[in-house]
């Protein structure tokens, strides 16, 4: 992997939807010795939630400067576990500080716990999820999701969309999407990342065989890949090709779709699985799991994904300031 951490970015945590376990793994990663040290941390919650997780943990607040956010009102009605249009409020105002502070330079960067799509829906918003509404905070108009782990990274052509979308391929979007994942490996030390993209259809669509997208839509977009300097091939069947690339033929996959990526990434390191945001002017890591309620607030939470995030956000970090 690459190059070590050398010095210290400034990253702002949201704590998630208070209902969910984003409390308890903010606190359990924060008091991880190896996890400290590698940024100036701010937190970006509720310093009430974060007592009562703290209560639940045995666990304080530690390592970190909190930016103390009302935005969840009274508790009289607050529970962990419990879906509620209050937490789902709370847990967006929180992501929208902690963009906000990274759009001002006040943060070189910022990781997200997990929030509920429902509960931020029962809140009024339309929300389809993390990765699009701080891009549009941003101002941007193509972002993309990568997934990564130590020894795999998939990002996706399309993801919140349904799949007959997700279909009906672009040349263009398909190779921007290899650009910004080429540029995203180049953040985590990867100097030439290796980069294979999947086919749309069976086999790669077996020669026109099974459909004709895989030549018509994504081959031209591998070949301009391939003409600006990017070591990118395929399009590879994606029954195969994520596992070629977990033994090491490979630095990253692109996935036309959702599933298509997320299914073998969770499937082999769900635990070590980050999502990273693509196309926007910040750095953005993410937890690649739920709010959890079945075990919120019941001290049962892992916060593995959620140190990998952090520490993939101070490499990200580390690299862009170092230039």
């Amino acid at each position: 992997m690459p190059t070590p951490i050398s010095s210290l970015p400034t990253i702002v945590l949201s704590m998630g939807d208070p209902s969910g376990i984003g409390p308890e793994i903010v606190l359990q990663a924060l008091a991880d010795p190896q996890i400290a040290p590698l940024a100036k941390w701010i937190v970006a919650g509720d310093e009430r939630i974060l007592s009562m997780a703290s209560g639940i943990t045995g666990i304080p607040l530690a390592n970190a400067e909190l930016r103390s956010v009302d935005a969840l009102g009274d508790l009289g009605g607050f529970a962990f576990g419990r879906l509620s249009a209050a937490s789902g409020q709370a847990a967006i105002e929180y992501v929208r500080v902690a963009t906000a502070m990274c759009l001002r330079g006040e943060a070189d960067a910022m990781v997200t716990a997990p929030i509920n799509k429902e509960a931020v829906t029962l809140s009024g918003r339309p929300f389809s999820g993390h990765t699009e509404y701080i891009a549009e905070m941003c101002g941007a108009s193509e972002s993309r999701m990568l997934l990564a782990s130590e020894r795999l990274a998939t990002v996706h052509v399309t993801t919140h969309v349904p799949l007959r979308q997700a279909c009906d391929l672009e040349t263009g979007r398909i190779l921007r999407t290899i650009e910004l994942g080429f540029e995203a490996m180049r953040l985590l030390g990867f100097e030439r990342p290796r980069i294979a993209v999947c086919g749309l259809n069976p086999h790669a669509g077996e020669h026109g065989l099974f459909g004709n997208e895989d030549t018509r839509a994504i081959a031209p977009a591998i070949e301009a890949a391939r003409a600006e300097g990017i070591d990118a091939s395929g399009p590879h069947a994606a029954d195969s090709v994520f596992l070629q690339a977990w033994r090491g033929a490979y630095d990253l996959v692109v996935a036309m779709y959702h599933d298509q990526g997320h299914i073998p990434m969770k499937l082999l390191d769900f635990e070590g699985t980050v999502n990273i945001s693509l196309g926007i002017p910040i750095i953005r890591t993410s937890v690649d799991h739920g709010t959890a309620f079945d075990i919120a607030g019941k001290n049962q939470a892992d916060a593995r994904s959620m140190k990998q995030a952090m520490r993939m956000a101070a490499r990200m970090a580390t690299t862009r300031r170092a230039g």
